[in-house]
């Protein structure tokens, strides 16, 4: 099997929209320079995850566009691969995605996210299909958030086709008053890093899960 260092972006909260692409690049020059040859970030990093009562409104389409085309041009003069939680627009309604860019800079396409949260279906309409991707002789998939978690399927269909690794970009943070962690699957904590070793062993393949750095993150 072909050998690939992967970096994972868990970065803090964005304050703004303008911040987490800011964030992203300086996280993407240091993967870089640590040699890494593809980093993977948390889901819709840019421009932000609509937790709570942040970001209550959806950000222009050419916001995006522009963040993107920055991003990607970021991603070329570094000469590493990105798997970017975002969003984006498709007619007249937005997708959360992510946005798949090659070490040279190109587009090499988008997996949105097909299961949905029920929280999430006011806001955004669900993918339709699925994607498959390849970098320096790596086949991989992107499970977004909860369809990693709570749709095996999802990492399957991948992993029949190929895939070697899955990405697994999400987005959670800690509720008032629940239990944080301070060790990987501790068994008092929630489900949800259980289903990063289930996801790994089912399918024989690499699971590579990313969420934002928070105070006492479950996951």
């Amino acid at each position: 099997m072909t050998t690939i260092r992967i970096a994972l972006a868990n970065i803090e909260i964005p304050s703004s929209p303008e911040d987490s692409v800011e964030r992203v690049l300086h996280a993407l020059r240091e993967a870089g320079r640590a040699r890494a040859r593809i980093v993977c970030f948390p889901e819709a990093y840019v421009p932000g995850y609509p937790w709570g009562d942040r970001r209550p409104s959806l950000v222009s389409a050419r916001f995006l566009d522009e963040a993107h085309a920055r991003i990607a041009r970021a991603a070329g003069e570094n000469h590493i691969g990105v798997v970017l939680g975002t969003e984006r627009q498709v007619g007249e309604k937005f997708r959360l995605t992510a946005l798949v860019i090659g070490p040279d800079g190109t587009i090499a396409g988008f997996q949105d996210k097909v299961q949905l949260d029920p929280s999430e279906e006011a806001r955004y309409e669900p993918g339709c299909e699925r994607q498959m991707f390849e970098q320096d002789g790596v086949c991989f998939g992107v499970v977004i958030c909860h369809e990693g978690f709570r749709y095996p399927e999802t990492v399957r269909w991948a992993a029949r086709r190929g895939a070697q690794l899955v990405f697994h970009p999400f987005y959670d943070e800690a509720l008032p008053g629940a239990f944080q962690p301070t060790e990987f699957a501790d068994p008092r904590n929630t489900f949800h890093e259980k289903t990063f070793l289930c996801r790994a062993a089912e399918n024989g393949c690499f699971f590579a899960a990313v969420n934002c750095a928070s105070p006492g993150s479950p996951a």
